[in-house]
């Protein structure tokens, strides 16, 4: 099941810094972003078999929808501290984007089109 990480910021009249060293529970192998998404557009909507992803909203916000098969359940990705950890069961949609959203993603492994599963949970 997915989890929150509050990553490390440190924190002065400069502004602030948010660290990504070692938090997350796999090496980072792929990164990419979202953005400039469509209003009303849903992303996503797929599990893995074998890749686990952070994702972190750096700017805006965004709805991430997850289903692990037993249970469903909903985040508002909203600040750039908050990572949300996906497993690879977890069956997830990304909505809500709003105008200025930028969604980072840092994957476990390299881009398999043979590791997304596009059928969703029947619960």
């Amino acid at each position: 099941m997915s989890q929150i990480i509050n990553l490390p910021t440190a924190k002065d009249e400069r502004g602030a810094l948010t660290i990504i060293e070692r938090v997350l529970p796999f090496e980072v192998k792929r990164v990419y972003y979202i953005y400039n998404v469509a209003e009303g557009s849903v992303r996503g909507g797929h599990r893995h078999k074998t890749n686990v992803q952070a994702l972190i909203c750096v700017a805006g916000s965004c709805r991430i929808n997850l289903n692990d098969g037993s249970k469903k359940s909903s985040v508002l990705l909203d600040s750039p501290n908050k990572c949300l950890v996906l497993e690879p069961e977890d069956w997830h949609t990304m909505e809500e984007f709003s105008k200025d959203a930028v969604l980072l993603v840092l994957a476990s492994q390299y881009y398999d089109a043979n590791d997304y599963i596009d059928k969703p949970y029947n619960n």
